[in-house]
């Protein structure tokens, strides 16, 4: 098992922790949008973060989205995920470079800039669940636990990290959230709140070979911590001919006549993976029928 999630409980069920490794989706991302390191960063991180939000829901049919919308020169960027581990996302911009920050390190915060995030959990209702947060810092983490703190009021330490390779491709990737359940007594909060201010980078973990359960390992240490399962990760787009033909016949029959009259094919691209589908005039003609 290559990239993978862990959930546990510590402090019992006073804590709940997820903590993943992301490598081989990150570069997949990376390959299919050919991004930047700084984009590939980015993009990573909220991708990771995805898939541990994801994992918190339900049912399988649940649907995480998570919308960043920034004034930096990325624009921002748009992840999905469900609880069965599988992710898919794309940047508004993927070939943004910056010099480095003040520490060194891939600016994303000035990739990103400043705006807005918004979660959307379609949790099967008739109405999504929507919450919307500004960026605290444009760094991904951060503006993730503002996002609980704020939105959904659960206290939570994020770490997220993406190290890529001298030749630009991913080293290594992954993240964890750890979250304060109702009721949780004030000396845990305390000793969490003070091992988290420890924490170094993910990335240095992941380097170093250590896996996720060796993350929450070393953030609970000395602490009851229960591993509750694990669960594989992927980069997975679900696009399909028959949901492309859903979309045009969405647009109307007046706008699918107009594009059927130009007598040529219409190419349509997915924002996710870059799977291309086309459509003949009478393959457009046909679903103008179905669309009146």
């Amino acid at each position: 098992m290559s990239d993978y999630i862990v959930r546990a409980f510590a402090e019992g069920g006073m804590v709940r922790a997820f903590a993943a490794t992301t490598g081989d989706l990150v570069e997949e991302a990376r390959r299919i949008h050919s991004t930047s390191p700084i984009v590939t960063a980015a993009l990573g991180r909220l991708m990771t973060a995805g898939l541990m939000m994801g994992a918190m829901m339900k049912d399988k049919q649940d649907l995480l989205t998570i919308k960043i919308d920034g004034d930096g020169p990325m624009r921002g960027m748009l992840v999905t995920a469900n609880n069965a581990g599988e992710v898919k996302g794309y940047p508004y911009e993927p070939a943004v470079i910056l010099p480095a920050n003040q520490l060194g390190k891939l600016d994303v915060a000035g990739a990103v800039g400043k705006g807005t995030m918004t979660v959307i959990s379609d949790l099967g209702l008739k109405e999504p669940y929507v919450g919307q947060v500004e960026l605290v810092s444009g760094e991904i983490a951060e503006d993730i636990a503002y996002y609980y703190a704020s939105s959904e009021q659960v206290p939570s330490g994020v770490g997220l990290g993406v190290l890529m390779n001298q030749d630009n491709t991913v080293r290594c990737a992954g993240g964890f959230i750890v979250q304060l359940m109702p009721g949780c007594p004030e000396e845990v909060i305390t000793a969490l709140e003070d091992r988290l201010k420890t924490v170094g980078s993910v990335t240095s973990f992941l380097k170093e070979g250590k896996t996720p359960e060796d993350i929450l390992a070393w953030i609970f240490e000395g602490r009851e911590l229960k591993l509750t399962d694990k669960l594989p990760c992927r980069f997975h787009c679900d696009c399909s001919r028959e949901r492309v033909e859903r979309a045009l016949i969405s647009l109307g029959s007046k706008e699918l006549k107009s594009m059927a009259e130009e007598k040529k094919p219409a190419e349509l691209h997915c924002q996710f993976c870059g799977k291309s589908y086309l459509f003949s005039p009478e393959e457009l003609t046909a679903l103008e029928r179905e669309a009146h």
